[in-house]
């Protein structure tokens, strides 16, 4: 939905309440895209599209995916982003395992991962199929479907050539074993999905709503010990828990960093002391003028 808000809100049209939509939206769910695009900065006070916000525009993906994009450009990792979003769009279809060669599946898979969390696995995936001139027998050896990595190829080159479009330099991360600034621009996209670990250390409470969230058993960062005590999700997955997919590791005063106006110092001394009258909505100040 906050794609298609933000498109409308390109296009001009500002009254999307009673805006004709063929098939409508829930109020709720317009408010909440709404709510959602002022808090990554694409909305000023009045409703309408800031600079920050045209550039968004102009990425057909979520717009938490193009907030991301845009802010690499401030850390010089644009070319890491493009291709940890393109390979989140299909990473759940991206491994298998066939039933006869499990163990073989699931060490292939283990050997992919890398410290900081799935986003991190995903990238050293690409890097190394990069690396074979996108061999399909690579693909074959390493249980990967080549289909779905494919895809994930097409993406990225899509949204490169839209970087230059907006004018996003396109630039990798110059220290390849500082991970900081890749974290930090997806930070930048996702501060809504952010959790931290419960007192019970079973569990993490959501920081925006405060709802109980597990990592999915799929995860790199699943039973880490010691747990991760504050990440950043992709999706969540609701079966018997509302589950947390494709997860990376944070540091808390990063979202003062990325997201000032959504921030406070106080929200995060509350998270630290693991305080459970956590706000349900946390900060709602104006956002800051650098968003214009």
């Amino acid at each position: 939905m906050g794609m298609t808000v933000l498109m409308l809100k390109s296009l001009g049209i500002n009254n999307l309440m009673n805006f004709e939509f063929m098939d409508p939206p829930p109020t709720e769910t317009l408010m909440r895209a709404l709510e959602l695009l002022y808090a990554l900065g694409a909305l000023n006070d009045l409703g309408e599209l800031t600079k920050l916000g045209r550039r968004m525009a102009e990425f057909p993906v979520d717009p938490m995916l193009s907030k991301a994009i845009i802010s690499s450009e401030n850390y010089s990792c644009t070319e890491e982003i493009l291709t940890i979003i393109a390979m989140l769009s299909e990473s759940g279809s991206l491994f298998y395992r066939p039933k006869d060669k499990k163990l073989h599946a699931d060490q292939a898979r283990q050997n992919f991962v890398r410290a900081g969390g799935d986003h991190f696995t995903l990238l050293n995936v690409w890097e190394q199929w990069a690396e074979t001139n996108y061999s399909q027998q690579f693909c074959y050896e390493q249980f990967l479907q080549f289909k779905s990595i494919s895809r994930a190829r097409d993406i990225r080159d899509q949204l490169a050539g839209l970087c230059e479009r907006v004018e996003v330099v396109i630039q990798g991360n110059p220290n390849q074993n500082d991970i900081t600034p890749v974290q930090k621009a997806l930070t930048a996209g996702y501060f809504y999905n952010t959790a931290q670990l419960s007192k019970s250390g079973d569990s993490y409470r959501t920081m925006k709503t405060n709802h109980t969230v597990y990592i999915h058993p799929s995860s790199s960062l699943f039973q880490h010990q010691p747990p991760v005590k504050s990440l950043l999700y992709y999706e969540l997955v609701m079966t018997s828990k509302s589950y947390m997919r494709q997860v990376m590791e944070i540091k808390p005063a990063w979202l003062l960093e990325v997201a000032p106006h959504y921030f406070k110092p106080a929200d995060l001394e509350q998270m630290a002391s693991g305080d459970k009258k956590m706000p349900k909505a946390i900060g709602a100040a104006p956002v800051s003028a650098t968003a214009n």
